[in-house]
């Protein structure tokens, strides 16, 4: 099992640049590929980014393509979430989550069996 805490959210202007850290819990953290997703008021939530596990691969909602980059960092427990660029159709509960059964192509939330609490991003115009 895996405990989550995000980190880094916050209010920014459109054009920004922010960056999220997700740290977890536990000595298996390689054994997981790792997700961002976000949820904004009144809609599903949805894919952002994710990693493998040695963080040689990765994948990104087309909305997101070329403005983030997820990373992460094996030997501190933590994953990352690069946003540049920021619009603010980006804001949102944004979401760290684990697969201990996926690949870097997860992408559908039912995939993660962990999950954080949410950091909230607003991006204003």
């Amino acid at each position: 099992q895996v405990q989550l805490v995000e980190s880094g959210g916050g209010l920014v202007q459109a054009g920004g640049s922010l960056r999220l850290s997700c740290a977890a819990s536990g000595r298996t953290f390689s054994s997981y590929v790792m997700g961002w997703f976000r949820q904004a008021p009144g809609k599903e939530r949805e894919f952002v980014a994710a990693i493998s596990r040695s963080g040689g691969s990765t994948s990104y909602a087309d909305s997101v393509k070329g403005r983030f980059t997820i990373s992460r960092d094996n030997a501190k427990n933590t994953v990352y979430l690069r946003m540049n660029s920021l619009k603010p159709e980006d804001t949102a509960v944004y979401y760290c989550a684990a697969a201990p059964r996926g690949f870097y192509g997860s992408s559908r939330p039912s995939e993660y069996d962990y999950w954080g609490q949410g950091t909230q991003l607003t991006v204003s115009s």
